[in-house]
């Protein structure tokens, strides 16, 4: 089966159709998705999806472009949620360099806060990186984010950074990007990860594959990411769907209903 580790199934392109979207990627094999929650709107819409589906679990962070709005107030709250019972990671956070609404020293900060309360609640960390990765690498082993771990999320630079990712208890979870025509780099990362580290997601809405780039894109597709690995590594897309699909539970710590001990 599959697991989409990232989905936003929370935001407002899905208003029309959720039920339908989320049929669809039943019936194409996705049986787990985090929803992931990034600030005051999209946390709670994240877990009321969580609580209403068995296999759907809930991320709840705040996004680097919204630093700015980051306050104490935002802090405790994640800390209360993160002791809900469907909640299996903080996140996404990071940095964004790309838009210009929150300060890069406002964003360092707030990223900083987060890593410290992931490490207090003892739950991995989902990280946004946008055009910041020497930063990002730099804030996580000062902040002893080995500790927790966590994803490297729709991983989209340099081969030459996954071993630090790795070194630091990181998964790398590729997505979209990584079935486009000229995307050298996620397509290098997806040969070079080892297989016991690999996490595939697809982002929706943003970032649909080929040959559904530039629409909307949904859970269903996450099988043509597994499918492209699958190719790139030469070996069944059976194989890449069990390997990231146990990666994703042991990193969330979800057991299935007939697991003994």
């Amino acid at each position: 089966m599959l697991f989409d580790t990232h989905v936003h199934l929370n935001v407002e392109q899905f208003d029309e159709d959720r039920e339908v979207v989320i049929q669809r990627a039943k019936e194409t094999g996705v049986e787990h998705m985090v929803i992931v929650g990034f600030d005051h709107e999209t946390i709670p819409k994240a877990i009321e999806l969580a609580e209403t589906y068995e296999q759907f679990y809930a991320a709840v962070g705040w996004h680097p472009v919204d630093a700015i709005d980051f306050t104490e107030k935002e802090l405790a709250w994640l800390e209360e949620l993160a002791k809900h019972p469907k909640v299996v990671a903080l996140g996404e956070m990071g940095l964004d360099y790309h838009w210009d609404k929150s300060p890069h020293d406002v964003q360092k900060e707030v990223f900083r806060k987060q890593i410290r309360l992931a490490r207090k609640v003892g739950m991995p960390i989902i990280i946004h990186n946008r055009e910041a990765t020497e930063d990002i690498i730099a804030i996580l082993q000062e902040e002893n984010a080995k500790e927790v771990g966590g994803i490297m999320h729709c991983y989209n630079d340099s081969p030459a950074y996954v071993p630090a990712c790795l070194d630091m208890n990181f998964y790398i979870s590729l997505g979209g990007p990584v079935t486009f025509k000229n995307a050298k780099l996620p397509k290098e990362v997806a040969k070079m990860v080892p297989l016991d580290r690999l996490l595939i997601e697809t982002d929706c809405p943003f970032l649909a594959p080929h040959p559904n780039r530039g629409k909307r894109n949904e859970p269903a597709y996450v099988a043509l990411v597994a499918d492209q690995i699958a190719s790139l590594r030469g070996i069944t897309v059976t194989e890449v769907q069990r390997a990231t699909e146990e990666n994703a539970k042991r990193l969330f710590g979800i057991k299935d209903k007939n697991a003994t001990g």
